[in-house]
């Protein structure tokens, strides 16, 4: 297992490397030069002389992989620049001060989605083929199919704008977090449900639930003891990636509702040509996305006993 759990680590490095190159990299594919990009935002008339001032002062004058590696460098020492939208901030307070919003949206619907999708791929899976499970396969045929936005605007409508049951923008309280929250964990609530049912299935189909019936262990026994225990394991991978897809995908609700978290940052740094920030919203998402694989993979390492005995490499 130590070796498993080392070479998870090793490999983070690369992969870290490589997310940091392709930020940076996608950034100087843009056609506007940011230096003219820059001037602009700030209301200065791009002439030569100060477009060529300003190269210098953002360093653009310097070779590619110099400028790379400076970038790199100050990354890592939390130094992302300063947004062109706004000089008076970094980019680093802009994101401190946006994403603890994001965290409080995807923590509750990451927990809307293990209430409800749990129960409902195990009950799924217990009452194959009856009415409830095929009620239950085409609501997450339909929560699969529609994407979070619709989802949102007919919250809106119906609960925020036609019944008045729950704000429809801002996050002043929790009670401005549930819509967005119910938009966003729709589609995951659907895949993991399924999910949930499809491994339970299995599980019932193994050996050791004939040989626990055999030895005369109850079903509920049997279900919640071992069926449900070995089921989570197959689907902890997803789960815990989900607060990675959770967070990312959280930039359309954002918008929606008005939150304004890490992606409605994000999205208005596009419309706004803010570089620096949409390269730090890149480096952020591909971190998080690593650090959550990384973390899942150790846990599981864990909790698995084929992993513990080194029978998984």
């Amino acid at each position: 297992m130590k070796k498993y759990i080392i070479k998870r680590l090793l490999l983070v490095i690369p992969m870290l490397f490589v997310i940091s190159f392709i930020a940076f990299l996608l950034i100087n594919f843009m056609p506007s030069d940011p230096a003219e990009v820059a001037l602009r935002i700030n209301e200065i008339v791009p002439t030569d002389e100060a477009i060529a001032s300003m190269r210098v002062e953002l360093g653009l004058d310097k070779p590619f992989f110099i400028r790379y590696f400076n970038w790199l460098n100050n990354c890592l020492h939390l130094d992302f620049g300063v947004s062109y939208a706004n000089t008076t901030r970094t980019v680093l307070s802009e994101i401190t001060r946006c994403i603890p919003y994001t965290i409080k949206l995807s923590v509750l619907a990451l927990i809307i989605v293990v209430c409800v999708s749990i129960p409902i791929g195990i009950f799924s899976a217990i009452y194959k083929n009856s009415v409830f499970d095929k009620i239950v396969r085409v609501l997450i045929f339909m929560g699969s199919s529609m994407p979070s936005y619709l989802v949102g605007i007919m919250l809106i409508y119906f609960l925020g704008v036609k019944f008045k049951m729950f704000p429809t923008s801002g996050a002043r309280s929790f009670r401005h977090f549930i819509l967005p929250a119910i938009a966003l964990s729709l589609s995951e609530i659907s895949t993991y449900a399924r999910l949930i049912r499809s491994s339970v299935l299995d599980n019932l189909n193994e050996n050791y639930v004939f040989y626990g019936k055999v030895r005369g262990l109850k079903n509920k026994s049997i279900l919640f003891k071992h069926v449900f225990k070995n089921s989570l394991k197959s689907c902890m991978n997803a789960f815990g990636m989900s607060i990675a897809y959770l967070v990312a995908g959280a930039f359309i609700i954002e918008n929606l509702f008005a939150i304004p978290g890490i992606g409605r940052l994000g999205v208005s740094a596009i419309f706004n040509r803010d570089y620096p920030i949409i390269q730090a919203y890149i480096l952020l998402m591909g971190v998080m996305f690593v650090f959550c694989n990384l973390i899942v993979d150790i846990i599981q390492a864990f909790i698995d006993p084929r992993m513990k005995r080194g029978l998984i490499k």
